[in-house]
């Protein structure tokens, strides 16, 4: 897409609200939203993807800030909702090009920023810590956070009140009324920014689609506890690394039935150390052990808890299931717990992680069954709740993909908001509020920025394309010597074949098409073709041709003519 696709009329000269989601918006994951006014910009949240099928070699997915670099000497803060990776995960790119800009958040959060940034060696960086009820302001953007439960411990929604009105960024959340940690999302000082009035609400749209209400994270303790229980060998529980109220679940039962607990996944214990040090996790003396000295306990003794719910395919769980961890092996006896549910495209994944680990004789627990996983985010009788308690002006979804965001687009008119009011954008729609008007103005950068190795943003359509080419198709190598002044053939042609035919059965293919190139090059000897470019292009559609007739496939062809 070009650049002159991405016009955005000039600010106009009365106060204005603009509200960019650069990610989030279309998709799960990758949250990231610009809060505009005259003179300031903030951003709440700063999140990452996990690549899908079609993006060969890819290792995570983050947000263009092209948006940003264009407006940084107004970009003041970053803001964070709470610490998952689908928001947090992004931030070591970002502070790579802002190293001094200001990130904002409660403790966990912070904590686990701070992790992940260690591996990205950042140096110094502008980590502010506040609570639930602290307010900040970075120019005439005033912002209040307010605690809200999610699946995750210090998740806190905001209050962004900016000249235009109030902005309210519901963040990822659920109405729990039984929380682990006991403490329930804040209603009064929701309703009260209500009852102030507000502008404008944002809310997560992950479970619009599911009616009724999201269980209490209690109802996995039960789940757990029936688990537990009733089993005899060792049990392994996998989940998000940073649910922190799951964590807390395990342990508990772990200490009722009488099991030591062992972490596996450098995430996870990361978690663990961070949650504990803060206060969000209790675990008595004695009841975590070292990986290593679970061999010492009887099975029935033993709970580990490791990373991999989502099939990922280096992590802790996955190479469990074919046996490729060097510290602890799945055995038959022992039973899997997979606390989780897919994110949208891990399907297949996860069901391959199930079947290897059913081959090596454990018992697995997944899905909805045992109920040992309930969501952390707000179904339909929770949004529209939301919707009430705030009673916005003006609506847009987020945080999920586009059905989910229209489905939360009708939840709202349900409530009263004005059909004209609700706003259904796609990552990188510009929306300008002003005064009088509302509407639309333009598109920015909003696609993807994929992160493979060391480089990024160095992969684009071009470079995924000839990746899937190739694992569709294969490669074909062709080596051959001239004679530069005489245009003959001094060695060669040789041909390389990887992932187009069996070798050990390709003998009579191969010399097939080595007759065809020797035809080919022979014809340009002939014609007197001394240009290696034009020698190149012979080669490359005559083999093409060739290999197609032979055998039906498109290999990528690459000619190689060295002169002597």
């Amino acid at each position: 897409m070009s650049s002159d696709t991405f016009v955005i009329p000039a600010p106009p000269s009365e106060p204005y609200l603009r509200i960019v989601p650069l990610g989030g918006c279309g998709e799960i994951g990758r949250n990231m939203t610009v809060i505009e006014t005259n003179d300031d910009l903030v951003v709440v949240d700063c999140g990452l993807m996990f690549p899908d099928e079609e993006m060969f070699g890819v290792d995570i997915v983050i947000n263009d800030f092209t948006y940003l670099r264009e407006r940084a000497d107004k970009f003041r803060a970053l803001l964070v909702t709470h610490g998952h990776e689908d928001h947090i995960g992004g931030i070591p790119y970002l502070l790579r090009e802002f190293p001094t800009m200001p990130v904002i958040g409660t403790p966990l959060s912070l904590a686990l920023i701070r992790a992940k940034l260690k591996e990205h060696k950042p140096g110094e960086w502008d980590a502010r810590e506040v609570e639930p009820g602290d307010r900040v302001r970075f120019g005439a953007i005033e912002t209040q956070f307010i605690h809200i439960n999610h699946s995750l411990a210090g998740a806190c929604s905001l209050a962004i009140r900016t000249p235009l009105g109030t902005v309210f960024h519901t963040g990822d959340f659920k109405f729990d009324q039984t929380p682990i940690d006991g403490d329930p999302a804040d209603f009064a000082s929701i309703a009260k920014v209500g009852d102030e009035g507000v502008l404008l609400l944002l809310s997560d749209s992950t479970n619009a689609e599911r009616p009724g209400h999201t269980l209490s994270e209690r109802i996995v303790g039960e789940a757990f506890s029936n688990i537990f229980s009733r089993t005899a060998g060792r049990i392994i529980v996998t989940s998000f690394a940073s649910n922190v109220p799951r964590i807390q679940q395990v342990i508990d039962q772990s200490k009722r039935y009488g099991r030591k607990v062992a972490f596996l996944g450098r995430s996870l214990q990361n978690v663990v150390q961070f949650a504990r040090q803060l206060g969000y996790l209790d675990i008595p003396e004695g009841l975590v052990i070292r990986l290593e000295d679970v061999e010492q306990h009887p099975p029935e003794q033993i709970c580990v808890m490791t990373t991999g719910s989502q099939g990922e395919p280096m992590s802790a769980l996955t190479r469990l299931s074919v046996r490729d961890h060097k510290q602890f092996k799945i055995v038959p006896g022992d039973t899997v717990v997979i606390a989780a549910t897919p994110i949208p495209g891990n399907e297949r994944s996860v069901s391959k992680t199930i079947n290897n680990l059913y081959r090596l004789g454990a018992h697995v627990i997944h899905g909805s069954s045992g109920n040992a996983h309930v969501s952390g985010h707000a179904s339909q009788e929770e949004l529209l709740l939301m919707l009430n308690l705030v009673r916005p002006k003006y609506f847009i979804p987020i945080h999920g993909e586009y059905r989910m965001l229209v489905t939360h687009g009708n939840l709202a008119r349900q409530t009263g908001v004005a059909g004209d009011n609700v706003f259904v954008t796609e990552n990188g729609d510009v929306m300008e509020f002003t005064a009088e008007n509302a509407e639309k103005i333009g598109r920015t950068y909003g696609g993807n920025v994929m992160v493979d190795g060391s480089g990024v943003g160095d992969i684009g359509e071009a470079v995924l394309r000839d990746r899937k080419h190739l694992a569709g198709d294969g490669i074909m190598m062709v080596v051959v010597t001239v004679d530069a002044e005489e245009a003959r053939v001094v060695a060669g042609p040789d041909l390389i074949s990887r992932g187009v035919f069996y070798l050990p059965d390709s003998g009579d293919v191969l010399d097939e098409l080595k007759a065809k190139l020797s035809a080919i090059l022979a014809d340009c000897s002939v014609e007197g073709i001394r240009d290696i470019g034009n020698v190149k292009e012979h080669i490359r559609s005559g083999l093409s041709k060739a290999i197609f007739e032979r055998s039906r496939r498109r290999p990528i062809v690459i000619p190689v003519v060295m002169e002597v």
